[in-house]
């Protein structure tokens, strides 16, 4: 088994494939279960650690959806059965062409919640504001990472993520 933490996603794959017929598909909704190991599920089941079998992933789903985030995805590839969560909204990457700061992260996240966004509001709502020219070399660096663009000049310009279609 492995997990993978990326920016935009968690993964986590396991060996081998979904047993007896069983696709990607069936896994959100109510299906058979055929566990590999009966003897283990039904210690599992027994001490309550699983509360029905064939149950656990649509479990995993209604989480999901109940926490506010999309729901996993499940896939099977090379040999490995793969579910992948997303996250409900933007997280800023901690790392593009190098590390970003702190304040670079939280920059875009104010952007991300806020859409289009003049450089006062970006720092009104900083928890710990810089300078304002701090904040607009920060603006610039992410705009030459290409993570966000401008439109306008000077006091009228207003910040917003870039799209990957914008590129």
């Amino acid at each position: 088994m492995s997990l993978a933490i990326f920016d935009d996603r968690l993964e986590i794959w396991s060996d081998g494939t979904l047993p007896f017929g069983l696709t990607p598909s069936d896994l959100k909704r109510e299906h058979a279960s055929r566990p590999r190991n009966p003897l283990i599920a039904k210690v599992f089941y027994l001490r309550g650690v699983i509360e029905r079998w064939g149950r656990g992933t649509q479990k995993i789903v209604e989480l999901c959806v109940k926490a506010g985030h999309p729901e996993p995805e499940f896939g099977e590839q090379a040999g490995s059965v793969w579910v992948r969560f997303l996250p409900s909204g933007y997280i800023a990457p901690h790392r593009v062409a190098h590390d970003l700061t702190g304040r670079q992260r939280e920059i875009l996240q104010i952007i991300a919640a806020h859409g289009s966004i003049p450089l006062r509001e970006i720092l009104e709502r900083m928890s710990h504001p810089p300078a304002s020219g701090t904040v607009r070399d920060d603006l610039y660096h992410l705009k030459r990472l290409a993570l966000i663009t401008s439109k306008g000049h000077g006091r009228g310009a207003v910040w917003r993520l870039l799209n990957k279609g914008d590129q």
